[in-house]
């Protein structure tokens, strides 16, 4: 793996400058679709990404010597199992921000059962230690599906089976952006169910609620980019973190606290999925505006590219790293 990351090690800039944490990815589900692209970059040692604003094409560095941890975002690592040996042995620090809701079908099309994913998180504790996974009840969805009655029974139960397993949940409530607020209308009018933003007060209540349930198995709850629903017995959700990682990794990580949105608690990163990528079928997701156009873009996914996704007509190749953006402390 070191010779070949060589061929994509930048020339003349200061190594000290582009270590970063790598998050996989808040966009898009790399473990569960896209865990032989991912490989085949670390191989290479680096990846393509292309800048929204200015359709520039940069170089994320992942060898190594760059990489201080990743941060893996999933609803099912099941397909990744057999990649974490692998990164482990070469030395990566990673945590898992594990996803597990148990929704009906009709909010979470295609996850997988709950109970594999609660046995999948377990393992990745034993094999690797409790530090390396969180746990994500999130989104909360209220719905004729889904009341209240149901998150404090359904996360109990979820918490119950992973007691051990990791010491954070984090949750947040649905974010209504235009898309956010067109699919979740579209499938409550296709399977039939009603859904409602609730009040400042009920999501108070209810995190406050989940925080007691989660602590009694051993949990701190955290709250992500949503510092007004803090109820008591609450914190803040840091999921890129740097504590966590150093603590995996055994060693002091450094990056700026620099959220990716308006209340974020992250700390910097460098994200390498793209938005429209993720063919879970989640209605109430925030980096899916058309699931269709989702599972389409799956499928004509290259495994061998360089790029997640092909970059759009017009993108400027640029020779500048992606982290030149980054501003360490």
């Amino acid at each position: 793996m070191a010779q070949r990351g060589i061929y994509c090690r930048l020339q003349n800039f200061d190594q000290a400058l582009i270590n970063m944490i790598i998050s996989a990815s808040y966009k898009t589900d790399i473990p569960t679709f896209y865990g032989e692209w991912f490989m085949n970059r670390l191989h290479a040692g680096c990846c393509k990404m292309v800048n929204p604003y200015n359709q520039r094409v940069y170089r994320v560095p992942l060898d190594r010597p760059s990489v201080d941890g990743f941060v893996f975002w999933t609803k099912n690592i099941q397909p990744f199992l057999k990649h974490l040996p692998e990164i482990h042995q070469t030395g990566y620090p990673f945590v898992i921000q594990y996803t597990i809701n148990d929704y009906p079908r009709a909010l979470e099309q295609r996850v997988i059962d709950a109970d594999r994913s609660v046995e999948n998180l377990r393992h990745i504790s034993a094999t690797y230690g409790p530090k390396v996974s969180v746990w994500r009840y999130d989104t909360i969805i209220l719905s004729s599906l889904t009341p209240v009655e149901f998150h404090l029974k359904n996360f109990a139960r979820l918490a119950e089976k992973l007691a051990g397993a990791t010491d954070e949940v984090v949750i947040s409530f649905v974010h209504l952006y235009k898309k956010t607020l067109r699919n979740m209308d579209q499938a409550a009018r296709i399977s039939g169910f009603e859904w409602r933003d609730p009040t400042l007060a009920e999501k108070c209540d209810l995190a406050a609620r989940l925080a007691e349930i989660a602590a009694k198995y051993r949990m701190q709850l955290t709250v992500c980019s949503q510092p007004e629903y803090l109820a008591q017995g609450a914190q803040e959700a840091h999921c890129v973190d740097i504590q966590r990682l150093a603590a995996v990794a055994g060693k002091p990580v450094r990056a700026a606290l620099r959220g990716n949105r308006k209340g974020c608690g992250c700390f910097y990163s460098r994200d390498i999925g793209e938005y429209d990528t993720c063919p879970h079928g989640c209605v109430y997701c925030y980096a899916v505006r058309d699931h269709e156009l989702a599972q389409a873009r799956f499928r004509i996914h290259d495994p061998e590219s360089e790029f997640l996704f092909p970059p759009p007509p017009g993108a400027l190749d640029s020779d500048e790293p992606a982290s030149k953006q980054l501003t360490l402390f």
